[in-house]
């Protein structure tokens, strides 16, 4: 996302690294859902040995969602501070609430209440996008403004708090939460069972087997509930969750099992400090943008812009390559900050 998020041009950008305009999806789109599966399979090994009743645990639990809920309202807030049109739902908000509710579910419930609450989250939202008529509508429907979903970030967060390219509702709204909570609850399922006891041949075939079994029910349910991540519909949960099982399973197989580690220490520098660098590759081009220069047209513009526009993008005919350049850049900066907090163990927990 730090690569999506940053383009050189925002006016130029190749097809895979944008969200699907409504139904449908694009690699872009299966970025947020791979990283609260992974949270769901993370959650497993940080509580596996915690007890189901530790209230220490749980009071850790509840203050880490709140600073990741908090940090995503700051993000919102910046640079204008102003109460009466900050965003309230977020990237950061949507990741805490999954944290704390699946944290919660794993501490409380059983690996198969977890899959029969997996099972009714799913169904029980396809049939309130489906079935319940939207109020001032009469009738349930799937389009961007009218859904279900949409009204309910009207009524409940209100235009002037949601996502202000949408303006009437947000793709982290609060109905599409519950399905998303679904995807956090495929990576708990999945963890559990990385952590059983069986040969790990055993564990990855069946992890295999299964991520083939769930991308292939999401792409069955596309069919009559369709793919699509702004709604996190139940067919995109398993879809995204699908393919993150196969992900998982061939990076458990070649890395741990087959040993074939080389390319992997840049993933693990960014993996370790993930929320780090999502919260300041958010912040740090705002701020930079804060700094006005003039240009060579002599037209002011932010610093994070009169960089790509003196630096990076001169050197290219082709517009869409000098904005994916520009992405890259900005990457590879933060691949040299995260390389050496690596080295030197800095670790930031949030």
């Amino acid at each position: 996302m730090i690569l999506v998020n940053n383009p050189g041009d925002w006016a130029h950008i190749y097809a895979p690294l944008e969200h699907a305009p409504w139904n449908g999806w694009t690699p872009t789109d299966l970025i947020f859902p791979f990283f609260l599966f992974i949270v769901g399979v993370s959650i497993t090994f940080a509580l596996g040995g915690s007890g189901a009743n530790g209230q220490g645990i749980i009071g850790k639990i509840v203050k880490r969602s709140l600073t990741l809920f908090l940090l995503g309202v700051f993000l919102s807030f910046f640079p204008k501070f102003d109460m009466t049109t900050v965003r309230i739902p977020g990237v950061l908000q949507r990741i805490a609430l999954v944290y704390l509710t699946c944290s919660l579910l794993f501490l409380k419930t059983t690996p198969r209440q977890q899959l029969y609450i997996l099972v009714s989250v799913l169904i029980g939202y396809w049939l309130l996008m489906t079935v319940v008529p939207v109020p001032g509508v009469g009738y349930p429907n799937l389009e961007p403004t009218t859904n279900l979903a949409a009204w309910v970030d009207r009524v409940i967060i209100t235009p002037a708090h949601v996502y202000k390219a949408t303006k009437v509702w947000d793709p982290e709204g609060l109905l599409s939460t519950l399905p998303a909570v679904g995807t956090g609850i495929l990576g708990l399922l999945t963890g559990t069972w990385l952590r059983s006891n069986r040969p790990a041949t055993d564990r990855i075939a069946w992890l295999f087997a299964a991520g083939c079994l769930v991308t292939l029910a999401g792409l069955v349910w596309d069919g009559f509930f369709p793919i699509n991540k702004s709604l996190w519909t139940s067919s995109f949960v398993l879809l995204a969750g699908g393919l993150a099982m196969l992900g998982l399973a061939l990076s458990y197989w070649l890395i741990d099992v087959k040993g074939y580690r080389k390319g992997v220490l840049p993933f693990v520098a960014f993996g370790v400090n993930a929320i780090t660098v999502f919260f300041l590759s958010g912040l740090i081009p705002r701020m930079m943008n804060l700094i006005k220069v003039k240009n060579g047209t002599g037209a002011t513009v932010g610093l994070k812009e009169y960089l790509y526009q003196t630096f990076i993008a001169p050197p290219f005919t082709n517009p869409t390559n000098a904005s994916l350049a520009g992405a890259l850049t900005f990457v590879l900066i933060w691949f040299v900050i995260l390389w050496w907090m690596y080295r030197k163990n800095v670790i930031v927990k949030v």
